[in-house]
C-alpha cells in the first residue's frame, strides 16, 4: 500500500493539466489511467475525426500548440501525438492500464483508499479526471430491431466500411451525429438522419473563424453562475459544425438537398417500422436560430468596438421539410441495414463511494470542481466553472485553481 498526497484518476488532458501544476508545487502525486495516454481520442473516435476548435486554442499548461497550422484542425492522430508530446515535456508520474475499482474512506479516517487492479493506494486528496462520457447511451428501443440489423454506438463507429451494404440510419444530430452522417454521405452511402435538438454554429463569419470571435468576446470565460439555467447547462448538446477539410459549417438542409433523408426525433420501433416525432421543422429552425444569434452577437461586438471586418451575407434557409419527412419508415423496405446511435453517454461514478456528492442524474455536485466531501475534486467536466471548462483552451485554468486550493485550503504541504 503506497500513500500519495494526491491521486489523479484519469490521464486525459484534464488529469495531465492538474498534474502539471502539482509538479510545479513539488507535491507528491500519481496519475492512474485505465488505458494508454491518448486512448480516449484514439479508440473512441472515428477515422476522419478532427477537432472542431482551431489548433491555436490547444494550450495545455506550459505547452501551447506547437505545430505549423494554428488555424487548422488537428485530426485524430495529430491530437494523440500532441498529448504525448505534452507528457514528454514534463514527465508526470503515471501508471497506465490500471482499473480503479473503488474510491472511499474507511471509518473514522480522513484519507482516501483507492482500490485498483494493481493493488491498494491511499491519498490525502483525490482528483477525478475521468470525464463524463462513461457508458454509451443506446435507447431501449434498439432491442426492437431485427437481428439482421447492425447497431453501433458513435464511440464504436470508425468508418463506413463497418456498415452493411444498404442504407444507414444515424440517430441524433449533435456533433457526433452530424459529423458521422456527413462522413457516410461523403462516402456515397444512403443516409437517414433522425434530427434532435442540437444547436448549430457558423464555422466562419465576417473574416474570422467564429471561435476566434467568441474568444475575443469573452464567451469561453463566462462562469456557470451567469447562465440562466446552470443545472441544465452542463447537460446540453454541443453545437454542430466541423473542422474537416479545413473547417466548414454543417448545414443539414444542404445535406437534405444532396439526398440525405432527414426525419424528426425517433419515437418508436415496432414490427419493422420506425416512427418519428413531427418535430423536424422545429428542430431545424431552432438550430438555425442559434446559428443566426451567434452571427448577430458578432455583428454587435464588431460595431460596438469599431472593428473593421468584411460584410457577409446572412444565412437563408433554402430547404424545408415536407409531409414525407413525417412518415414512418419501414426499414426493410428502405433497405436500412445499419443503425448508428449518436445518443451520447451516461455517467457512471458508482465506483466512488460518496453518494451525497452526486445529484439525481448521478452527476457530481461541486463548486469549481470542489465537492462537499473534503479532499474530493472533479475536473474536465462541461461548465466546471466556465463555458471553456474541459476544453484544451481552458482546462488549465480549472487545474490551476484546484491545485492552488489544495495548497492553500487543503493544507497539502509541498515536498
Amino acid at each position: 500500500m503506497k500513500h500519495y498526497s494526491v491521486i489523479i484518476v484519469g490521464g486525459g488532458q484534464a488529469g495531465l493539466s492538474t498534474s502539471y501544476y502539482l509538479k510545479q508545487q513539488n507535491i507528491d502525486y500519481l496519475i492512474l489511467d485505465r488505458g494508454q495516454i491518448g486512448d480516449s481520442w484514439n479508440k473512441r473516435r472515428w477515422d476522419s475525426f478532427c477537432l472542431v476548435t482551431p489548433n491555436w486554442q490547444c494550450r495545455l499548461p506550459g505547452f501551447d500548440y506547437d505545430g505549423k497550422d494554428p488555424k487548422g484542425f488537428m485530426v485524430k492522430d495529430e491530437i494523440v501525438a500532441y498529448i504525448k508530446r505534452y507528457v514528454n515535456s514534463f514527465h508526470p508520474p503515471i501508471k497506465e492500464h490500471v482499473e480503479v475499482y473503488k474510491v472511499y474512506k474507511k471509518e473514522l479516517q480522513t484519507i482516501f483508499t483507492i482500490e485498483t487492479s494493481i493493488g491498494v493506494f491511499t491519498a490525502d486528496k483525490v482528483v477525478i479526471a475521468a470525464g463524463a462520457y462513461h457508458t454509451p447511451n443506446i435507447l431501449p428501443m434498439s432491442r426492437n430491431f431485427g437481428d439482421d440489423i447492425t447497431q453501433l454506438h458513435s464511440s464504436d463507429y470508425k468508418n463506413p466500411n463497418q456498415c452493411k451494404d444498404g442504407a444507414v440510419m444515424v440517430v441524433g444530430s449533435g456533433q457526433s451525429g452530424a459529423q458521422i452522417a456527413e462522413d457516410l454521405h461523403i462516402a456515397g452511402r444512403k443516409v437517414y438522419l433522425s434530427v434532435g435538438t442540437a444547436p448549430r454554429a457558423p464555422r466562419t463569419y465576417r473574416g474570422k473563424d467564429a471561435v476566434e470571435w467568441l474568444e475575443e468576446m469573452g464567451y469561453y470565460d463566462q462562469p456557470i453562475e451567469s447562465h440562466p439555467d446552470p443545472e441544465e447547462a452542463r447537460h446540453k448538446t454541443n453545437h454542430y459544425l466541423t473542422g474537416r477539410d479545413g473547417g466548414r459549417d454543417i448545414d443539414l438542409r444542404k445535406l437534405a438537398k444532396e439526398g440525405v433523408v432527414l426525419k424528426g426525433q425517433i419515437k418508436e420501433v415496432k414490427q419493422g417500422v420506425i416512427s418519428f416525432a413531427n418535430d423536424l421543422k422545429y428542430n431545424l429552425d431552432e438550430a438555425d436560430k442559434t446559428y443566426n444569434r451567434i452571427q448577430n452577437n458578432i455583428d454587435v461586438f464588431i460595431e460596438k468596438n469599431n472593428i473593421i471586418a468584411p460584410l457577409e451575407e446572412r444565412y437563408v434557409a433554402d430547404w424545408e421539410p415536407s409531409k414525407l419527412n413525417e412518415i414512418d419508415t419501414i426499414y426493410a423496405k428502405e433497405n436500412i441495414k445499419t443503425i448508428i446511435w449518436c445518443t451520447g453517454f451516461k455517467v457512471d461514478y458508482s465506483w466512488i463511494d460518496f453518494p451525497k456528492v452526486f445529484d439525481k442524474r448521478g452527476f457530481p455536485i461541486y463548486k469549481r470542481g470542489i465537492s462537499e466531501e473534503p479532499g474530493l475534486c472533479f475536473i474536465g467536466l462541461p461548465w466546471l466553472h466556465t463555458w471553456g471548462s474541459g476544453r484544451f483552451s481552458h482546462v488549465g485554468q480549472d487545474a490551476k485553481y484546484l491545485v492552488n486550493k489544495m495548497v492553500d485550503t487543503f493544507n497539502i504541504i509541498s515536498k
